[in-house]
């Protein structure tokens, strides 16, 4: 297999040295546990140092940085790179090595709407299914997405508000459905995770009214409210990227 020359050409060097920079902000991690299979533990590290934005998009990945940041040997690092390019997580460019994947408008535009397509309906059934028990896990997975909220907590948000939509999934009793948002999932994450903040407020109380929707077993409005819910979401996203945009222009 190619092994990949960390170091890039002088051109670069800025590019690297902010790179490097960012490398030794972060906090040495433990080393990861040996039972599972190494490359896929650490194939899963390294998915969700993207997702979250410890891995900016555009960042140069070196192999033996990321060895010694885990604890592990150059090896499971470049078979995890590997696997993450092949799933479009990470460009390998000829002579220079491996970055994060810098995700274009179209890709986000067009993961965005089919996730609203897959989660209204996913709605719509979990209203028609609902118990009480569903309605009070809901309502605590709620609680806790405002307390990430007021704790300012980007990466609880994130994570919250993916594990409220996943259960209203499950609550949809559709497998198929379920298997084909997964798909999806991570990929939402990492979009969703720089407007976490600038959703804020108005997601929650999004969240909260499509809770009592469900409640209600209104199948036709959930299903309603879903979509707006995910298409303010969708625009949410497409704002903040032209708003980066032109602050990039004006830099």
């Amino acid at each position: 297999m190619t092994d990949w020359d960390p170091s890039p050409p002088a051109a670069a060097s800025g590019g690297r040295r902010l790179a490097a920079a960012r490398a030794e902000a972060r906090a040495v991690r433990q080393p990861l546990e040996r039972p599972a299979p190494l490359r896929q533990a650490v194939y899963d590290v390294i998915a969700e140092m993207i997702i979250n934005r410890e891995l900016q998009p555009g960042e140069h990945l070196v192999e033996n940085e990321l060895a010694a940041q885990l604890g592990v040997s150059r090896q499971p690092v470049r078979e995890a790179l590997q696997r993450l390019h092949s799933e479009g997580w990470v460009d390998l460019r000829p002579a220079l090595g491996a970055f994060v994947h810098v995700p274009t408008e179209s890709e986000a535009d067009q993961l965005l709407a089919a996730r609203t397509l897959l989660e209204t309906e996913s709605a719509r059934l979990a209203a028609r299914l609902a118990t009480p028990e569903n309605i009070e896990h809901l309502w605590g997975l709620q609680r806790a997405g405002e307390k990430a909220l007021s704790d300012d907590d980007q990466e609880g948000m994130v994570a919250a508000n993916a594990a409220l939509h996943a259960y209203v999934v499950s609550m949809s009793g559709n497998n198929v459905l379920a298997e084909l948002i997964a798909l999806v999932d991570r990929r939402v994450r990492w979009y969703y995770a720089p407007i976490a903040r600038s959703r804020g407020r108005e997601a929650w109380d999004e969240h909260a009214a499509l809770i009592e929707v469900i409640a209600s077993r209104n199948g036709k409005r959930a299903g309603d409210m879903m979509r707006r819910h995910t298409e303010r979401t969708r625009e949410s996203y497409h704002k903040r990227r032209k708003e980066a945009a032109e602050r990039e222009a004006l830099a």
